[in-house]
């Protein structure tokens, strides 16, 4: 199975996309706007403490306030409040933690009021982005993500990965990380980890302090609120995120970006600096790779899918609710069960992808065709954790109700992506829009492969000259393409009386095919 990432570049954003064997399934953007993108650390003040949320607000130069919960200060917080005063007032010069005095925990279960006061200094970190008209929500659990560890300030504990499921190499590990956690540093053992040697953890742990040390550095006399620590790079970030050996390619059309990832690939996995390839931005990587079509196709309201089945995808205030459809496609199978079971199944493998490609967060109802049988249920209840599998956020999935729902939640810490795939209507008026010309390409040739399947002999296409010239011209045409895959030639007839989109297709008789 081959997976690739290519990578868009322009002068203000960079677009990530992820795909599986050709197929899109993540897609990300870098735009130079987003100032407060998740694992970005400010130097603050609180605002307002709200007893009654058990919850203060803080400052962070955004528009709304960020939101930073009792829970989320971190047993450490008295520690790290000290520690925080001492550098601001330049007391401290130090930056390492081996010779910190711990202050006691705070209490699990307290008030904000006896932990942070108004205009007190904060460190917090950005755990979810601004949504909607909400803040960012905070932190003040600091944590500093590396290749193969994530760093843990004010902390003494070492945890592994639970995808780590290897009793010895768990033991390893954490024999390994004893070994060379610098002191005041609790440390996350990440998945990647699973195999390294020693050096390998303590060059990444090297340069986790190192970027604490510069964060520190940045904080004596800092304004506030003042952002002390960012992702140097959001293509290294989603390199160390993302990448791993599974990967067959990585294509980019910038020189600077490309030259990035391979020094990067060079420094923590050089047998895979090979796949990096630049492909020349005179023409649109996306566009070669098919990646825009796929991004029309994906993002509407209504999702097709094999078969003749589709999705209809909602989002209200509260979730996102989505329903799936079995279409008017031929049935072959055996019973209405059978067809359902196979329609949910479709369905489920495109839904993952959809939550993957959407970033969709919250709670998600899926309302699946009803299966009588309990053994069907529990196979697409396993098959939906299955395609989920693959999922970097945190999710969970509940079994089919009784009315055929599957409900849904994962995590949600930054804006959906929402990618508008409707366009202006040249024949229409007042704004009218319609769905993107590739999506009716797709719809016709769709069309003409159930007719084709049907039995029908010759075919005439009748369509508005634009969409009959896009189809006839050029080499190898979509026409020709149609011949070569269904060894039937489809003679295709401009009429300027149809509207822009509008086609009809019409046997040898000159009768409507339906």
């Amino acid at each position: 199975m081959d997976k690739e990432i290519i990578i868009r570049s322009s002068a203000t954003k960079i677009d990530y996309a992820l795909t599986k064997s050709g197929r899109l399934v993540e897609l990300h953007k870098d735009e130079e706007k987003t100032k407060f993108a998740v694992s970005d650390i400010f130097i603050a003040k609180s605002r307002k403490v709200l007893s009654g949320l058990n919850a203060t607000f803080v400052d962070v130069g955004y528009e709304k306030d960020g939101f930073l919960h009792y829970h989320d200060l971190g047993i450490k917080y008295l520690t790290q409040l000290k520690f925080t005063k001492q550098v601001l007032s330049g007391r401290r010069k130090n930056f390492a933690l081996k010779d910190i005095k711990f202050e006691k925990d705070i209490e699990k279960h307290g008030a904000i009021e006896d932990a942070v006061s108004p205009t007190q200094p904060i460190l917090v970190q950005v755990v979810k982005e601004p949504i909607s008209t909400k803040g960012p929500r905070l932190s003040a659990e600091l944590s500093l993500p590396g290749r193969y560890v994530v760093l843990v300030p004010f902390s003494d504990r070492i945890s592994i990965s639970q995808k780590i499921e290897d009793r010895e190499e768990k033991s390893r590990l954490k024999r390994l990380v004893k070994s060379i956690k610098p002191e005041g540093f609790g440390v996350i053992v990440r998945t990647v980890a699973k195999g390294k040697l020693v050096a390998e953890l303590d060059q990444d742990l090297q340069n986790l302090v190192e970027k604490w040390e510069t964060m520190c550095s940045k904080i004596h006399k800092a304004q506030f609120p003042t952002k002390v620590m960012t992702e140097v790079s959001r293509t290294n970030s989603l390199m160390r995120d993302v990448f791993n050996d599974t990967y067959t390619s990585i294509v980019v059309d910038d020189e600077e970006v490309f030259q990035e990832i391979k020094n990067y690939l060079k420094t923590i996995a050089p047998h895979k600096e090979s796949i990096v390839k630049y492909h020349n931005p005179r023409t649109s990587v996306f566009e070669k790779f098919g990646i825009e079509r796929q991004i029309k196709t994906s993002f509407g309201r209504t999702v097709s899918m094999s078969k003749g089945a589709y999705l209809v995808i909602e989002h209200t205030e509260a979730m996102h609710v989505i329903d799936v459809n079995s279409g008017n496609r031929s049935n072959k199978a055996d019973s209405q069960e059978d067809t359902a079971l196979e329609t949910n199944m479709i369905s489920a493998t495109e839904i993952a992808r959809q939550l993957r490609l959407r970033d969709m967060g919250g709670i998600i109802v899926v309302d699946f065709i009803d299966m009588r049988k309990a053994e069907n249920r529990k196979k697409l209840y396993e098959h939906m954790r299955d395609e989920m599998a693959d999922d970097r956020a945190k999710h969970k999935i509940l079994p089919p109700s009784k009315f055929g729902l599957i409900q849904i939640t994962r995590q949600r810490v930054r804006q959906e992506v929402n990618i508008k795939t409707r366009e202006e209507n040249p024949d229409g008026k007042n704004g009218e829009e319609i769905q993107a010309p590739i999506l009716v390409i797709q719809e016709i040739t769709e069309t003409l492969e159930r007719h084709l399947k049907a039995g029908v002999k010759k075919i005439t296409l009748n369509a508005h000259p634009f969409i009959a010239a896009f189809i006839t011209k050029g080499y190898p045409s979509i026409r020709s393409k149609w011949f070569m895959n269904h060894k039937k030639w489809v003679k295709v007839v401009p009429r300027d009386a149809y509207t822009y989109l509008e086609y009809n297709f019409k046997d040898k008789d000159g009768n409507d095919l339906t």
